[in-house]
């Protein structure tokens, strides 16, 4: 069976720093991309309006408020911009699963990777569905909901990794 790191020699610490290395790369490369293919309209000026257009707004059902955008329509490119990141990130995530299936990384690294996959790419799902096409200010609230469910589930599979090893 074919080993990377036996074969060049690779610590169980330097096989972790080099997928760490790898991560933030695909990371740094993945916002350039996402900023370039947003061009000429400006992502960081989106952000900008985004944040000076957000009020209190009521939580529905609820006596609380809570930051919301004024007028969530508004901020489609962002949102998209969003979704971009979200999905390139939970792909990465895929690649890194299958390298540290490759280098033979821990358990626990691997149950890591797995939630980040659960976690990015079900956050991609939730921009798309409540954010993109989003016209009420109640789809916010919605979509901050579905994100903590995403995160708990996320949490969830990287349990039931670690508990399928014991």
């Amino acid at each position: 069976m074919f080993i990377i790191g036996k074969k060049y020699g690779l610590t169980e610490s330097r096989k972790e720093s080099l997928i760490t290395v790898i991560c933030i790369g695909a990371l740094l490369i993945s916002l350039a991309a996402i900023y370039i293919i947003h061009l000429p309209n400006s992502l960081w000026d989106n952000i900008i309006d985004f944040f000076m257009t957000l009020t209190l707004a009521p939580v529905p059902s609820t006596g609380i408020a809570l930051p919301a955008p004024a007028n969530p329509a508004a901020h489609t490119s962002l949102y998209i911009a969003s979704f971009q990141f979200a999905i390139a990130v939970g792909i990465f995530e895929v690649i890194i699963l299958f390298l540290r299936i490759m280098l033979h990384s821990p358990i626990q690294r691997k149950a890591e990777t797995i939630e980040n996959i659960v976690f990015w790419l079900g956050t991609s799902y939730l921009i798309t569905t409540y954010l993109v096409n989003m016209t009420m200010v109640a789809e916010w609230f919605i979509f901050w909901a579905g994100l903590i469910l995403i995160f708990g589930l996320a949490l969830l599979a990287r349990a039931f990794v670690l508990l399928s090893k014991r």
